[in-house]
């Protein structure tokens, strides 16, 4: 196994070791990607106040998201294709999750079924949920949740309408890949990827495939589902769907002091500040800037959870320093994942813990339930001054 230091050597291996569609729908965002960037280099102007001559002894990263215990307060996001970085890729996920001690997120556009991940772990994961026009496809797919104990429901909030990412259309993303010229060019040279794409028979959306009448190829599948995101969401059916689910409610892609306000008063169990990854709406503010004035709306109403832009256990104990609860990883874990299965995954968990917990320590705090702002140094204005 190479030596990994950080998130950026796994992404390097990903980048060398998967098709180039699949990289790029990690690696990428929306339209000029500006908040893509942002989410990042926003976490890079807040600083920490080092200090000395503290007992660094006996630390402890354990915490609570939803009640439920976490090694770190970190959970892998959903996110859609994970099966076409590595084959099984959900499956390998979520068994990397179990072992480290950290919530997995299954997408509802996952390549591994929920039953699949079920099959295959032994403690319950999270379900994120798309709203579809089909109410009896949602219904149904909601009661598979429960049928496989999830834990929590997702609903993801913020792709009522799909934002345009350039390299998805520039690559003809699907799953599996279509064959053209260029596609099989760039697979020749990902034979060791394609190999274990033979070896499994998960190449489809899982939760969608064999579970909507008609759907019987590619074609039709791809179809289907660019048509089916629902633009009339609203609060009205998200409460609904919390009904339907009668259990632990996060709702993701929160990015408005307003929207958080309504997502307390309906009674969701947390709230994920979040704006998906700066794949949707360009132009948009980072998570990071965006969570201190969610918190001062919502106080203690609703847990306040951070997604975006995380890329190591800095940026998570940053998010935690400035009052979130929890925070989500999608492409730190997904480059894992990409580069070496499910060990990569637990590799991407382990440069989290040991850059958080060095961190932590370095700012004079033992445990991470005592981190707070004053750990840090935060630029006047970062989350204001917005006319």
């Amino acid at each position: 196994m190479p030596v990994i230091t950080c998130i950026d050597d796994l992404k390097r291996l990903h980048r060398k070791r998967t098709p180039r569609m699949f990289y790029d729908y990690a690696e990428s965002g929306s339209w000029s990607e500006q908040t893509f960037r942002e989410n990042t280099s926003d976490f890079q102007q807040i600083r920490f106040r080092q200090r000395v001559a503290v007992d660094m002894s006996d630390r402890s990263l354990a915490s609570e998201m939803i009640g439920q215990p976490v090694a770190m307060p970190v959970a892998l996001a959903p996110v859609g294709f994970t099966g076409m970085q590595n084959a099984d890729g959900e499956i390998k996920a979520a068994r990397a999750a179990e072992r480290f001690g950290v919530p997995f997120t299954l997408s509802t556009m996952s390549i591994c079924s929920i039953e699949d991940v079920a099959e295959h772990t032994k403690k319950p994961f999270w379900f994120q949920l798309y709203t579809m026009r089909d109410e009896d496809y949602v219904r149904r797919l909601v009661q598979r949740a429960k049928d496989a104990k999830c834990s929590a429901l997702v609903i993801t909030l913020d792709l009522q309408i799909l934002g345009q990412r350039h390299k998805d259309l520039k690559n003809g993303l699907s799953a599996p890949p279509k064959l053209t010229p260029s596609t099989i060019a760039n697979l020749a040279t990902k034979w060791a990827w394609g190999l274990e794409m033979l070896g499994t028979r998960r190449r489809h959306f899982g939760n969608i495939v064999g579970h909507v009448k008609g759907i019987t190829d590619t074609a039709e599948l791809g179809s289907w589902t660019a048509e089916q995101f629902d633009p009339r969401l609203d609060w009205k059916k998200v409460a609904q769907i919390k009904e339907m689910w009668d259990g632990p409610v996060i709702l993701k892609g929160i990015l408005d002091v307003e929207d958080a306000r309504m997502a307390a008063e309906m009674g969701a169990d947390a709230i994920v500040v979040s704006n998906h990854g700066g794949r949707q709406l360009d132009g948009a503010l980072s998570s990071i800037r965006m969570l201190e004035p969610i918190l001062q709306a919502v106080g203690d109403r609703v847990e306040v959870h951070l997604d975006s832009g995380i890329r190591s256990g800095q940026d998570v104990l940053k998010a935690i320093a400035m009052g979130a609860k929890g925070t989500y990883i999608g492409r730190a874990y997904i480059h894992g994942l990409g580069a070496m299965g499910e060990e990569g995954v637990m590799a991407a968990l382990e440069v989290i813990r040991k850059e958080m917990d060095i961190s932590m320590a370095l700012c004079g705090k033992r445990d991470i339930k005592e981190v707070d702002r004053d750990i840090l140094l935060v630029p006047a204005g970062f989350s204001g001054d917005w006319a």
